[in-house]
């Protein structure tokens, strides 16, 4: 087994420090905590921290054989009986904490486990093989790129953190067990959001960036190579440290429960937690674990205000955020206002202890106490995130301008779903109906295109054992019984919005509402896993102001730069939006394409302007190009060019007005 870069090794960065190794090390110390998500980009060392963490964790008594990590006094199914408990002088063995990697193309049943299918067609017995919950039962569950988790994964996810249990019904397996564990999640923003569920079940998160001083960078850059160049030395150099955090985490545990938690404690958290306006109760009891567990880090019995400052930093920015296009991170001159100078007043004892009988640390003397390179009392130690890019869409109303000819936009609205027509077959996402590898089960797969669907291929297989000469022992299979299963899930598209943005779009109310229902559509890709893309026309011209890129937030700020006046050169928009698509049909053929249109129709520029764009939106048509016209024209007096568009594109034509689900909903009333 190769050798795991030391987590003491790992060279903190000077903007946020060493943030991210707090937050692991204490949701290990207090699991209740409920895990860890860490955001940042590409190459900041996210997945060696993660794997780093394991080697440092106090290793853990198991029951001799048992497949579920089960510690004595435990239920498990590998006893005699269903609701056997193991007694608490079962015989043990000692192993080290288990990093169980969840890939993100795992399909359902090696998650949850399964048929043990050598037993099942060797000797007909139905065995159940446990999946990567039971394996991680006890330790830690750790998902890379944890926002490209596909929906069923994502299901089985927050059932198991919401019950500590993982209950299998399926294929004729009846189990339950336990599979309690520290989620960490992993991921690059620019790949998309989480879903807003599992993004709640992270107790914790963190915001990390690549160090920007030249002298930090070196350093990380010469660490590694002495760890490729000879890993038992380096690793050897990094013991002593190695076995330091690791004494220092179990004492941590053992202090945990003598953290005493007063009144006082519990209303500034509530404060805290109020002030910042955090959906649910869930935000208030993960601060306190976490202030909790950050006292026990630094060996007191008694809850800071920096021990306050810290967990709210780490519980509460992921539990603020209204829409993606937020900027992360907590606002800490309010923090620090709410917090206030003083330190949380001491539980009164009762009954009075005499005097000079008061436990150490208690008092205002003891509170005020900081240890050592405390992280909490660092103020230059914080999740707070990257300042937001100069046109970011805010939630308080629109991008920030630099310019007064540039229109902002309101904020986003949920909007109607829009899918590419027919059965695709391209990553998994949320958006279009897709054959999949590891969606939920829908059949037999005819094609014989899916993976081994092994109850359908027993079922075939068992008429003709007897003809086959089978009397005991394993079954008999041929190539005819073969059965693959058929897999249905969603997948992501290409959404490439086509933005008209001439002067008869520049009207300011107009062009806010075009604006505001882009942002909606936008974060409606943003959930749904899409690439978008953004062409742009007005004047004589086309552009394409965004490639197709994962980064809506990208998109979000270059809609903020929009521009408008001038002409409508509709046909040249048509164009170029129809050469976007044919080059990324050769960069990415499994994803489809859907194009959106925002136009109120009107095409002014050049000769045959209006011509030219009924040809262009003919050639989209055909290409079964999967097409919504959005149509902007407003006013009493209508010449329904938009709808005459969708027409030639044989698009869906769809009012400006009519793009929110709400406005939908409406009209269904209404009818």
């Amino acid at each position: 087994m190769p050798l795991q870069y030391p987590l003491s090794a790992v060279v903190p960065s000077k903007d946020t420090g060493d943030d991210m190794t707090l937050a692991l090390v204490l949701t290990t110390i207090s699991p209740e905590v409920g895990g860890v998500l860490v955001r940042g980009e590409k190459g900041t060392a996210k997945s060696t921290t993660v794997r780093a963490l394991a080697s440092v964790l106090p290793p853990i008594e198991v029951v001799a054989g048992d497949r579920f990590c089960s510690a004595p006094g435990d239920t498990s199914p590998d006893g005699p009986a269903p609701d056997h408990r193991w007694p608490l002088d079962a015989e043990t063995e000692t192993r080290p904490v288990r990093l169980v990697e969840l890939p993100v193309g795992a399909t359902e049943d090696r998650v949850l486990g399964s048929l043990h299918l050598s037993k099942v067609l060797a000797d007909g017995v139905a065995e159940y093989e446990p999946g990567l919950l039971a394996r991680a039962h006890r330790g830690i569950l750790y998902v890379d790129e944890v926002n490209l988790l596909h929906d069923h994964l994502v299901d089985l996810l927050l059932d198991a953190a919401a019950m500590g249990r993982s209950t299998v019904e399926r294929d004729g397996v009846s189990v339950a067990h336990a599979a309690r564990f520290v989620l960490v999640g992993t991921m690059n923003p620019e790949e998309g959001e989480l879903r807003p569920q599992l993004l709640d079940r992270f107790g914790l998160t963190v915001e990390i960036a690549a160090p920007r001083d030249p002298r930090l960078r070196a350093e990380v850059v010469r660490r590694r190579l002495a760890f490729d160049a000879d890993p038992e030395a380096f690793v050897a150099s990094y013991a002593d440290a190695e076995r330091a955090l690791t004494d220092r985490i179990a004492a941590a545990r053992k202090l945990l429960p003598e953290v005493a938690l007063t009144d006082a404690v519990l209303t500034k958290v509530a404060e805290v937690c109020a002030a910042f306006e955090v959906d649910g109760i869930r935000a208030d009891i993960v601060t306190t674990r976490t202030a909790i567990a950050h006292a026990a880090w630094h060996g007191r019995t008694t809850v800071t205000r920096a021990d306050i400052r810290q967990a709210a930093l780490l519980a509460l920015p992921h539990r603020r955020r209204r829409n993606p296009f937020d900027a992360p991170g907590l606002d800490e001159e309010l923090l620090d206002q709410v917090l206030g100078d003083e330190e949380p007043e001491p539980e009164p004892p009762l009954p009075p202890e005499p005097e000079g009988d008061a436990p150490e640390g208690d008092g205002p003397e003891g509170d005020a106490r900081e240890p050592d390179g405390s992280e909490g009392g660092d103020p230059g130690r914080h999740t707070e995130g990257a300042p937001a890019a100069p046109d970011r869409m805010t939630s308080e109303g629109g991008p920030e301008q630099s310019a007064t000819s540039v229109i902002g936009s309101a904020d986003p609205y949920q909007v109607r779903r829009f899918e590419v027509q027919g059965t695709g077959a391209g990553e998994s996402g949320k958006r279009s109906r897709a054959l999949t590898t590891n969606g939920r089960g829908a059949g037999v797969d005819p094609t014989g295109a899916g993976g081994l669907h092994l109850v359908e291929t027993i079922r075939a297989a068992a008429p003709h054992q007897r003809a086959r000469g089978r009397s005991a022992g394993r079954l008999r299979f041929e190539q005819s019984d073969l059965r693959t299963a058929r897999r249905e899930g969603r997948e992501a598209n290409l959404v490439l919005f086509c933005v008209d943005a001439s002067g008869s779009m520049a009207a300011r109310k107009r062009m806010e509402q075009v604006k505001t229902a882009i942002l909606s559509l936008l974060l409606d890709a943003y959930q749904r896993r899409d690439k978008v893309g953004l062409v742009t026309f007005r004047a004589d011209a086309a552009e394409v102001a965004l490639p197709p890129t994962h980064s809506v937030d990208i998109a979000a700020s270059r809609l903020a730069d929009l521009p408008a006046g001038g002409r409508t050169p509709l046909a040249e928009g048509l164009l170029t939006a129809a050469d976007v698509l044919r080059v990324e049909k050769v960069r990415d053929p499994r994803r489809r394409p859907l194009l959106i249109v925002i136009t109120d129709g009107r095409a002014t520029h050049g000769p045959d302007a209006v011509a030219r764009s009924r040809q262009a939106a003919a050639w989209l048509a055909e290409q079964h190009t999967s097409a919504v016209v959005v149509d902007c024209e407003q006013g009493p007096m209508r010449m329904g060019l938009a709808g005459h568009l969708a027409e030639h594109m044989q698009a869906t034509h769809l009012p400006l007005a009519e793009v929110s689900a709400n406005a939908l909903t409406a009209v269904a009333r209404a009818a």
